[in-house]
């Protein structure tokens, strides 16, 4: 089974539209989406129209989540006063633009979605969060420490965790097994969509494969690709530059931050 899955779209139609031009080239099986649908651009009407009409699964991200309830806090860690100032000029305009329905949906996406395969008399459980399965913001940086990582896919019964957020893509393979087991969790961070901060401006998403074969007894038996593609990122700054929102954006769209 190919699974396709993306995250932190952030009101992108252009990178959205190429995204969707790019993975039905690929002839994936099923399809997620991790949330974080609004938020930093014009579109989140559009955004949110395409994700329904296609019937995708999807999660509540941060975003998505404030969005829904008409907050004015997007449960965004910004490090400065400027970029708090910058965040609150996004939230306001986004909560201006989302239309009422749309707005519901929002709210009544789920936090998590969880599938269990059965595979050679193993269970294989796929869990796909947001931020983390404790916290929709919480960021699971490719630097978080080991023990910290095991231990919240432990408690979650994630043996693949797939999650956004920091959008910054990674895979981490830990051997949580005791004593003489083994037992392989895969943390997979898929990156953005619409707004990259790994310093490549190309969107990011991840195909996974699931065969016959695959096991948490082998680490290897659990395909992971990262997927980069190119989409119109000017008609995308441009419509920052052309409304409230700052133009920090527009660079930052530029410049894969």
């Amino acid at each position: 089974m190919k699974i396709a899955l993306f995250s932190d779209i952030h009101s992108n139609l252009p990178a959205l539209e190429s995204f969707f031009a790019d993975v039905e080239k690929r002839e994936v099986d099923a399809m997620y989406c991790l949330g974080d649908l609004v938020g930093y651009n014009i579109w989140p009407n559009e955004v949110i129209e395409e994700i329904r009409k296609r019937n995708i699964p999807t999660i509540a991200g941060n975003y998505d989540f404030g969005i829904g309830r008409t907050s004015d806090d997007c449960l965004c860690a910004y490090k400065t006063e400027e970029e708090r100032a910058n965040g609150d000029i996004s939230i306001a305009l986004t909560n201006e633009l989302v239309t009422d329905k749309n707005r519901a949906y929002l709210r009544t996406l789920p936090a998590h979605i969880k599938s269990e395969f059965q595979l050679n008399e193993d269970k294989l459980n796929l869990l796909l969060v947001h931020g983390s399965p404790r916290k929709i913001n919480e960021y699971l940086f490719e630097d978080r420490a080991e023990k910290s990582m095991i231990r919240i896919m432990n408690q979650a019964n994630a043996d693949i965790m797939c999650f956004g957020h920091t959008h910054q893509p990674y895979h981490r393979i830990f051997n949580t097994g005791e004593e003489n087991e083994t037992h392989f969790r895969h943390a997979i961070n898929l990156g953005s969509i619409g707004k990259p901060k790994d310093n490549d401006n190309r969107g990011s998403y991840v195909i996974i494969e699931i065969n016959d074969n695959s096991s948490i007894l082998d680490k290897d038996s659990i395909s992971v690709n990262f997927i980069k593609f190119t989409y119109d990122i000017e008609k995308a700054a441009k419509a920052v530059e052309d409304s409230i929102l700052p133009n920090s954006y527009a660079e930052n769209l530029r410049n894969g931050y």
